[in-house]
């Protein structure tokens, strides 16, 4: 039976082990997925069981993973220091089929969490982030409706450089404002 916050193509799901680990843990061994993100490889079987079993499940934190409508689990979507007496939390995602990049998922599974982040949370803004050279988050968080706040320049040590990283932000009222048709 599937379960789960519903799109058109993805839906949101609660991590499963069972189903997800090792998808995990291939995609964050990933040298090209992880170069957008901020995960250094390698990852061991033993860490990655490691954040299942406690980080995905710490209390200030939601992580989901994005499956297809069939259930073919396509990527992850996460809502991460959940600060309820103010409103806010970080979020972050991605796709780790490449053959699914630049298809609309990743920006249809955090329309979604923005959802989720509003109605259910009840939160009043949801910050991001991206790398430079990151451009595929960029234009998603566009879609999405995350508006730009800052840079933090030179922050990470990546790849061999140092990496600026670009900070948006997405308010409660914006989101209303471009989806209208999610109002209570």
């Amino acid at each position: 039976m599937a379960f789960g916050l519903n799109g058109e193509r993805v839906r949101l799901v609660p991590l499963d082990e069972a189903r997800h680990l090792e998808n995990y843990y291939q995609w964050l061994n990933d040298y090209e997925l992880t170069d957008g993100i901020i995960v250094k490889p390698p990852i061991t079987m033993p860490m990655e069981k490691d954040f299942f079993a406690n980080f995905a499940q710490a209390k200030g934190h939601t992580i989901f993973a994005i499956e297809l409508l069939d259930g073919t689990h396509i990527g992850s979507s996460g809502v991460h220091n959940i600060n309820n007496p103010i409103g806010t939390a970080n979020t972050g995602s991605f796709i780790g089929t490449k053959d699914l990049w630049g298809k609309g998922y990743a920006t249809e599974a955090n329309r979604l969490r923005a959802w989720y982040c509003f109605h259910v949370l009840g939160l009043r803004v949801i910050y991001s982030e991206y790398l430079d050279g990151n451009a595929a988050s960029k234009r998603m968080q566009e879609k999405v409706g995350y508006l730009p706040c800052g840079v933090r320049p030179a922050k990470y040590w990546y790849r061999g450089r140092f990496r600026d990283e670009h900070l948006t932000f997405l308010t409660r009222e914006r989101w209303l404002e471009l989806y209208p048709q999610h109002s209570v």
